[in-house]
């Protein structure tokens, strides 16, 4: 037994001091600064710069600006990995982290999602362009052995900060990043085209209150609900009016999505896309197709850009949730699909090192072997590569909603399929249990099977494909509907049925049969009451006929012969989105208990689904 002992304790040290090795890399190969830059208006923005030990060459410097802080703070203090990835912390960088105008220990004050000034005039007209112009400015003159090229990265809210560096329009600025970027907070993280996401709701204090000082420590504290059961406690608390008691008036942001309900001039000016113009760095956009927090953003950035400008632009689409390709799992594994091994690292070291390589290290000089889009087809699960996304060869297709059928044949009379929508027992986005407002990821490709067995879910399906089709681009919803309300939110699923044949996946999911299986492919919401505009919210007429137009985000999927195609389509979605009163008022977010009424809705069968299917 002694020796036994013995033995696990060797093994067990073997573990540790290897683990201690990893850890201390950055400290073992890295020096570390701390600066506060000064910006062109005086205030002070903290810093940390990590530069290479061997200093026999020089090197390019990649930046991260983040609102989340840039610590471990304090000379000495190193982080346990630096740069976006292992592979490129190994080939060196001079890597950079910066806290944000406002945040954590740097000097200003923090505006979320601040605005873009085109045209600034004097010292004080600063925004996230001109801080980082500064910033640049500053490195390239200051840091030694750097090359005078500079990269920008960031994953999610700092994605946002990398797309707003291509504003800064620093001739030393050669290559940017931006990874699940948030584009437009009206479509992005917490809201999906006006609807709001409640699931967001107990997130909102990190981005509310001003601190006071420069800090280390988080200034924020969010609120103990008591209860792990969110779907339950969103019911419990009624109108969005009663989860002010959980948030004072310093939640400034908390005010501001109850004060600006729809696409008003305070969303419209934080709005990052109609800037993109005449983009000169080499860019690569990259998410993930099962990112439920920022997938409108990367899409969006890439087709935004590609259009306007001439530049090296890039998108990658992998499949992933938010953030996963800066992960080093060795399954990829959303919800209960496996998508195969090491497909993080792969896309680490065989793209993204590539990229930043090829632009900041060769100057853009040479072979480039990044093709236009690299993207991972979520039904044959493989990589794919083509010269354009959506690639060349796609055509648009429409699918009728006949009966019960999904259908390429339009029936002449008109009929219609009805549910009942009742606040008061909201369709689930998942049959799990969670804790309120945690951000979900697991329900993207999650089974509907029992969404689908609901009175309140209409189901539209095709037959069993007699061969694969792959779907590859943009799905528009284009439905006639009516109530018997005056507003409603519209909600269309894509669901990949599988066969009852379907091999099980016990390493994955062991509780679960996939025989049948139901896994989403791609959903998306629209409230009514934006249909013809987001900023000029409309009612319903009660019992008229009104068409809906819900834009999808691209999927690559292919749903293989022997599957089926399925359409959900609902009107709650709980709690991930908040409830609609299903009666027409303002502003939601001050709707009463009584506003939230019981309705029947219509969907009439010369509603269709365009897909975007590859030839």
């Amino acid at each position: 037994m002694k020796k036994l002992l013995s033995i696990s304790l060797l093994f067990i040290g073997v573990i540790l001091f290897a683990q201690d090795k990893a850890v201390n890399y950055v400290a073992d190969n890295y020096t570390k600064k701390e600066v506060h830059i000064k910006m062109r208006d005086g205030v002070e923005l903290f810093t940390a710069i990590y530069t290479p030990k061997d200093v026999s060459k020089k090197y390019p410097i990649i930046m991260q600006r983040t609102p989340y802080n840039s610590g471990p703070y304090r000379e000495g203090q190193f982080k346990r990995s630096i740069s976006p990835s292992e592979t490129m912390m190994k080939e060196g960088y001079i890597v950079v982290y910066q806290d944000v105008r406002g945040r954590f220990m740097s000097d200003g004050l923090y505006d979320n999602m601040r605005g873009f000034i085109p045209n600034k005039k004097g010292k004080a007209a600063t925004d996230e362009a001109s801080d980082t112009y500064d910033t640049i400015d500053w490195l390239v003159k200051n840091v030694a052995n750097n090359n005078g090229n500079v990269g920008t990265w960031g994953i999610s809210y700092p994605g946002f900060y990398a797309t707003y560096s291509l504003l800064s329009n620093h001739p030393a600025l050669k290559a940017v990043s931006p990874q699940a970027c948030i584009a437009d907070f009206f479509f992005d993280d917490f809201h999906h085209n006006g609807a709001y996401l409640l699931s967001y709701w107990k997130v909102t204090p990190l981005f509310g209150p001003q601190k006071t000082k420069r800090t280390t420590e988080p200034w924020y504290k969010f609120s103990n609900i008591r209860t792990n059961d969110d779907y339950q406690f969103f019911l419990d608390a009624g109108p969005l009016s009663n989860l002010d008691k959980y948030y004072g008036k310093e939640n400034e942001f908390w005010q501001q999505l109850k004060d600006h309900s729809s696409y008003d001039d305070f969303w419209q000016k934080r709005g990052i896309l109609q800037h993109l113009n005449n983009i000169k760095p080499a860019v690569m956009t990259v998410g993930g197709w099962f990112d439920a927090e920022d997938l409108y953003g990367p899409l969006n950035t890439y087709t935004t850009i590609e259009k306007s400008s001439k530049n090296y632009n890039t998108i990658v689409m992998g499949p992933w949730s938010h953030g996963d390709w800066a992960r080093n799992s060795a399954k990829q594994v959303i919800g209960n699909i496996n998508f195969g091994d090491s497909i993080s690292g792969y896309y680490q070291k065989n793209i993204e090192a590539n990229f930043f390589r090829h632009f900041l290290k060769n100057n853009g000089k040479g072979a480039n072997k990044l093709p236009e889009a690299y993207v991972f087809d979520t039904g044959r699960k493989e990589w794919k590569t083509y010269d354009a996304w959506p690639p060349e060869n796609t055509e648009k297709q429409d699918f009728f909603l006949q009966g019960s059928q999904l259908t390429k044949m339009a029936k002449r009379n008109i009929s219609f399929e009805e549910f009942i929508s009742d606040p008061k027992k909201p369709v689930p986005y998942s049959e799990d249990i969670k804790q309120p407002g945690l951000t979900p990821r697991k329900y993207m490709t999650d089974d509907q099977r029992f969404a689908a067995r609901r009175p309140d879910v209409i189901v539209f399906e095709t037959e069993v494909l007699g061969d694969d089709t792959t779907l590859a681009g943009e799905i528009l919803a284009k439905l006639q509907v009516s109530t018997t309300g005056t507003d409603a939110d519209w909600i269309v699923k894509v669901v990949d049925v599988f066969p009852s044949d379907e091999p099980e996946t016990k390493d994955v999911a062991p509780y679960l049969k996939m025989s049948n299986y139901h896994m989403m492919v791609r959903s998306e919401v629209m409230r009514g009451r934006f249909r013809n505009s987001f900023s000029k919210p409309e009612a319903f007429v009660a019992n008229e006929k009104t068409a809906i137009n819900i834009k999808l985000q691209d999927v690559f999927h292919t749903f293989k012969k022997g599957h089926k195609i399925q359409i959900q389509v609902q009107s709650t979605w709980f709690p991930f989105i908040d409830l609609n009163p299903q009666t027409f008022v303002d502003n939601i977010f001050y709707a009463k208990p009584e506003d939230f009424q019981k309705q029947t809705h219509r969907v009439y069968n010369d509603s269709k689904i365009e897909f975007t299917i590859l030839k």
